[in-house]
């Protein structure tokens, strides 16, 4: 029998049903059984949340230091544990699975790091014998809502900072990977966190999801996930009055110009568009190309497609793992045909793999003869599928990387510092890449994108105090 791993509440392991946790790369085995949180077992987290938020807003910094920092040290420790239990649920490649632990370990102990660095300003006030205090105070109860294809990283960039600003956590992480997710909470409950701090609700969104935007207890709501997803979290965190944070779709260009470098642009786009199985909010499935280079680019790429070896996550040789569960790979494969209907031209992949285990195992898909109106050029797919553009020249380039409802990422690959400049400057993006993939990103510095690909202030780095806290303005006379 496989144990069953079980909410956390108030400090309290609870829960008797569970679900079955799925391994991607063989639907043969289970990877563990997890509880399914009830509404009501998610309002008593928030209750147990908002009981304990007095005293941990308040607690010293060298406490919260010290937790973050053990949970730091256990994560790096058991970096090649954890990544092989991320493997195994979401399908990423073990090498993948373990920077992505590594990761996680990094983020933690970057906020172990900002706990000690809490400042403020002390400035003077227009009127004599006046001072003026500027502090961040913590938000309170934060609900967090989390994906399923970084099921690591994005708990720990959310919870990392929840925490060493003093906030008290209910989090929701996606249904089909808590394996992850649970492992983080039991490791920072192990490292001395009060009881109701932190508090894991697993199971669906539409019950535990619901009752965190339905509560009014709940400060702020921290939500990475779909565009659909995000705009109900807006409407239900305006009716309550409460600061919410969205990270969602992407459809990210890249702009390979006649100038680049063959060899780095060709790798650049394989990585961006193909790795992690194509199932990044920041990979790009738009790659627009001038006139110049675009035949030489298209061969180079389409045969490093062809060759990109997919199958088993854990296998030492994969470099491409399965699709995360079958309801994405019809996503997928739905919009591979659409996109033949549309009349773009097929040129690499499209069909399932088969494997020696049962799983949902996807060839990466390279069209070309596309354009910026056909849905496949629009529309987030979120899957190892890209297209090709053609286009004559930098400045269409740079208005057909414009042209999306989305602006998460942005790349361009060139050798020329006046486009590369000029791109940085001009891309309407959150974050852009000269000459690397545009899947990637630190973990020091601010995370998010514009349009409609984010809402809210910027995750990681120290930007997160702008969402995690709020500013007290305070004055005192002299005497």
């Amino acid at each position: 029998m496989t144990d069953l791993h079980q909410n956390l509440i108030d400090g309290e392991w609870v829960g008797s049903d569970g679900a079955e946790n799925i391994n991607p790369s063989n639907t043969a085995e289970v990877v563990g059984l997890y509880a399914r949180a009830s509404a009501e077992d998610t309002k008593q987290a928030i209750a147990a949340a908002k009981a304990a938020f007095p005293a941990w807003s308040r607690s010293g910094i060298l406490e919260r230091h010290t937790i973050l920092r053990k949970a730091a040290d256990e994560i790096m420790a058991r970096k090649a544990e954890l990544g092989e239990l991320l493997s195994r649920e979401e399908g990423k490649t073990l090498p993948e699975a373990i920077g992505e632990v590594t990761r996680a370990g990094q983020i933690f102990d970057f906020f172990a790091g900002e706990v000690l660095r809490l400042t403020g300003e002390v400035v003077p006030s227009v009127r004599p014998g006046v001072g003026v205090e500027i502090t961040r105070e913590p938000l309170g109860v934060i609900g967090i809502i989390t994906p399923w294809n970084f099921p690591i990283a994005i708990p720990s960039w959310k919870i990392a900072p929840a925490l060493c600003y003093g906030n008290t956590v209910v989090i929701k992480p996606a249904d089909l990977v808590p394996g992850s997710t649970w492992a983080i909470v039991d490791i920072l409950q192990r490292a001395g966190l009060p009881k109701g701090v932190l508090n894991l609700v697993m199971g669906k969104g539409s019950v535990v999801g619901q009752a965190l935007l339905d509560s009014p207890d709940v400060s702020g709501i921290s939500f990475t996930g779909s565009v659909g997803t995000g705009k109900r979290v807006a409407a239900a965190s305006i009716e309550h009055n409460r600061k919410f944070q969205l990270e969602m779709g992407g459809k990210n260009p890249v702009v390979v110009l006649d100038d680049a470098d063959l060899k780095v642009a060709v790798e650049s786009v394989a990585q961006s568009a193909f790795f992690s199985t194509g199932q990044r909010c920041t990979a790009s499935s738009r790659v627009i190309v001038t006139e110049g280079i675009h035949d030489a680019f298209v061969e180079g790429l389409a045969e490093r497609a062809r060759n990109l070896r997919v199958g088993h996550a854990l296998h030492k040789d994969t470099e491409i793992g399965p699709v995360v569960d079958p309801n994405q790979l019809k996503q997928d494969t739905d919009y591979i045909e659409i996109g033949k209907q549309e009349g773009a031209k097929l040129v690499v992949g499209g069909e399932r793999v088969q494997k020696d285990t049962e799983g949902y195992f996807l060839q990466p898909t390279l069209f070309t003869e596309t354009t910026n109106q056909m849905r496949i050029s629009r529309e987030e797919i979120f899957g190892p599928v890209a297209s090709v553009i053609r286009v004559k020249d930098y400045e269409e380039a740079l208005a057909v990387s414009n042209d999306t409802p989305f602006g998460l990422s942005a790349g361009i690959v060139t050798t020329s510092l006046k486009y590369a400049t000029h791109f940085k400057r001009n891309a309407e993006a959150g974050m852009v890449m000269v000459n690397v993939p545009t899947a990637g990103v630190d973990f020091h510095v601010p995370f998010g994108g514009r349009k409609g690909s984010s809402f809210g202030p910027r995750e990681q780095g120290k930007y997160a105090a702008e969402f995690f806290t709020v500013v007290k303005t305070a004055y005192t006379a002299a005497g």
